[in-house]
């Protein structure tokens, strides 16, 4: 009998932030029991509501939604993302330079798909999104990590990435701030980068959904803003700054020198058109979203929910004995590292698997998001301080008496 196997061009490609613990943290809540789930982005399960002049806009325009529009988006969602992209001194942007997206994920894909050919190299941040990582290799490139550096607050080596520049780098990818570390990287880290990718003529990815979602009164330097003579794709959306994950609102903005990518911004134009559009109800609240009061600040300052979370987590995981974590300055992610040696890790895989199964927590182990040692796993830190509490006194306890193999 015949049988049907995955795609070839599937088995380089790995997306294990949904992989094996994701799978038997289903599978244990299908049999009743609770996971408290720390592993996903998602607001909407803690609480957190969109704002309701958002939610009021939607409801208002869903009859004047029921068709498809330009494949770019409509026209006053891409004239606010176009003000936007003024306010974050993005250089050279018209109406054609932006395109909405079925959030930034798609995006992403649909940029790497009309970039790469077979062999050709990105540069990608470790620990990285993985969907980074996952399109690169689907779209038939090859992903090549540079190095974050958990001493210097999570921030790129310009020496690493320079280090790792060959004839078939096309591309850096930049993601500020940083999932899953929860870096904001200053101006003059980013003028570096940016200078690597003139000397070397690349392509920059910034992937900045995080961007308003910044704390301690530190301020978001958009990547393109410093580049106006290279050609950037600069990649936003309201999911996170807006808690409307699932209404799937993304986009993204060519910007400088578009003269260097005139075939490129073809292949963008012919892919775009060849999904017809973005959500069409989801793009009719971008100009209420960015044009009016950005509620995400409320939460972001002492007193505000995701602030009084970050400075809770970072000390309960910091008390652990065996445990340490470098504070998150933006989004909401904080990525702890493991003594390895005192617990006797060799997989984080299984350290996740193994607290998982005995304490009901859901944590996703750092070689998801590309880290090669076994040592990290992320947080989410967007439940309310009570579970968070939960969460660090089981992991406490559990590694009492923890030991791998």
């Amino acid at each position: 009998m015949r049988t049907f196997n995955k795609a070839s061009k599937l088995e380089n490609v790995l997306y294990d932030v949904r992989g094996p613990v994701v799978d038997e943290a289903n599978r244990m809540e299908e049999n009743g029991m609770r996971v408290l789930k720390l592993n996903i982005g998602n607001p909407a399960p803690f609480g957190f509501q969109a704002p309701e002049e958002v939610i009021q806009d939607i409801r208002d325009n869903i009859v004047n939604c029921q068709g498809y529009s330009d494949s770019r988006g409509i026209f006053a969602a891409r004239k606010a993302i176009m003000q936007y992209a003024q306010l974050k001194h993005i250089p050279n942007v018209q109406m054609k330079d932006i395109f909405t997206g079925n959030g930034a994920s798609e995006l992403i894909q649909l940029s790497l798909n009309a970039l790469l050919n077979t062999g050709d190299e990105v540069l990608i941040p470790s620990p990285d999104y993985p969907l980074w990582t996952a399109c690169t290799n689907l779209a038939g490139g090859k992903a090549v990590h540079y190095i974050c550096d958990e001493e210097s607050d999570w921030y790129p080596d310009p020496a690493d990435i320079e280090s790792k520049i060959t004839p078939k780098t096309k591309a850096i990818v930049i993601i500020n701030p940083n999932n899953p570390t929860g870096a904001l990287y200053p101006r003059e880290l980013l003028e570096k980068i940016v200078d690597i990718a003139r000397r070397h003529e690349l392509i920059i990815f910034s992937d900045e959904i995080y961007d308003r979602l910044v704390m301690d009164g530190l301020e978001h330097i958009s990547t393109a803003s410093l580049a106006p003579d290279l050609f950037c794709v600069t990649f936003s959306g309201l999911s996170k700054s807006h808690m409307v994950c699932g209404f799937r609102v993304g986009w993204m903005i060519l910007s400088g020198n578009k003269a260097l990518a005139r075939d490129y911004i073809a292949g963008i134009n012919m892919l775009s058109n060849m999904r017809l559009c973005s959500n069409v109800p989801g793009q009719s609240i971008i100009q209420t979203a960015l044009g009016g009061y950005q509620s995400v600040n409320e939460y972001t300052v002492p007193g505000g929910r995701i602030y009084d979370q970050r400075e809770f987590i970072c000390k309960a995981l910091n008390d652990i004995p065996g445990i340490s974590a470098v504070r998150p300055k933006a989004a909401f992610y904080i990525f702890p590292k493991i003594d390895t040696k005192k617990f006797n890790i060799t997989s984080d895989t299984q350290f996740a698997l193994d607290f998982l199964k005995e304490k009901r927590v859901l944590i996703i182990p750092g070689s998801g998001f590309n880290w090669k040692q076994p040592d990290h796993f992320r947080v989410v830190y967007l439940p309310r301080v009570a579970d968070l509490q939960s969460a660090t006194d089981k992991l406490a306890h559990f590694l009492e008496h923890y030991r791998q193999g």
